[in-house]
């Protein structure tokens, strides 16, 4: 069977859901597959430890916002605090959204009116991250989320506006989280914005559309995706962030599947 030229991670928090999460972590470690966490307060990180996974990228962060003064400090103290716990756990990437996230995936403080100042601050506040990752020799992702279905309000939630800071910082470690089914949603057009996004990617994750689940349930050729990544020379990681439309294991052999090129 030929290997795929992308390293292929799936997110232990969206499949085989009644198991424990190491017992996820291990069975994806089995078959060949990095891991993708969210949020470590949730788990018992020796347990993690022990199933001998390589993970991709988890929560950078656990609570604060790129836009204020008082949401800058608090994300930089949490970044800070879950930097310790990603080296514990050699966590590849450490992963921010636009504003912190609650209940749900909605925001914390939801902004619908994004001002050239709160952009401003944002620049400044990812700044402030790609120097405390250059201190800590961590690398940060800034992901971009659909604002229609999953995420109303999450400032700088397009690709367009990860690209626009992460570009406009463009330092080697601060990165984008390529969401791709985030981007299907708000904005389409995937492959033209693999190709504008390349220089700064870090992951690129996928789940088909709608219903995030595993390539091939929904409306996106990801096959012709992951041919395009090849082409344009990207090699890094892909990530499967989605549930699984019937048994988890074939979800998972679907992606490689469909990422195999």
């Amino acid at each position: 069977m030929p290997a795929s030229p992308f390293t292929l991670a799936v997110c232990a928090e969206m499949i085989w859901r009644k198991e424990p999460i190491e017992w996820r972590a291990s069975r994806l470690n089995e078959m060949g597959f990095q891991v993708g966490l969210w949020n470590w307060p949730d788990h018992d990180l020796s347990k993690l430890e022990r199933t001998g996974a390589t993970f991709s990228i988890m929560n950078g962060y656990l609570r604060g916002r790129l836009t204020d003064n008082e949401g800058a400090a608090e994300l930089l103290q949490t970044a800070r605090e879950t930097v310790a716990v990603g080296k514990r756990l050699g966590v590849a990437r450490l992963n921010l959204h636009g504003t912190g996230l609650g209940e749900g995936g909605l925001p914390v403080r939801p902004i619908q009116i994004v001002t050239g100042a709160l952009w401003l601050k944002a620049r400044d506040t990812l700044c402030r991250i790609a120097d405390m990752a250059d201190e800590l020799g961590v690398t940060f992702t800034l992901e971009n989320l659909n604002l229609p279905v999953d995420h109303p309000g999450v400032p700088f939630g397009r690709a367009e506006d990860t690209l626009a800071l992460v570009s406009s910082v463009n330092h080697p470690r601060l990165r984008l989280n390529l969401d791709l089914y985030h981007a299907q949603i708000g904005e389409g057009n995937l492959i033209e914005l693999c190709r504008a996004c390349l220089p700064w990617i870090g992951e690129v994750q996928v789940a088909d559309v709608p219903g995030r689940m595993e390539p091939g349930t929904g409306e996106v050729n990801w096959h012709g995706v992951a041919k395009a990544l090849k082409a344009m020379g990207y090699a890094g990681p892909v990530g499967m962030e989605a549930f699984a439309s019937g048994d988890p294991e074939l979800a998972v052999l679907a992606f490689r599947d469909a990422f195999t090129v």
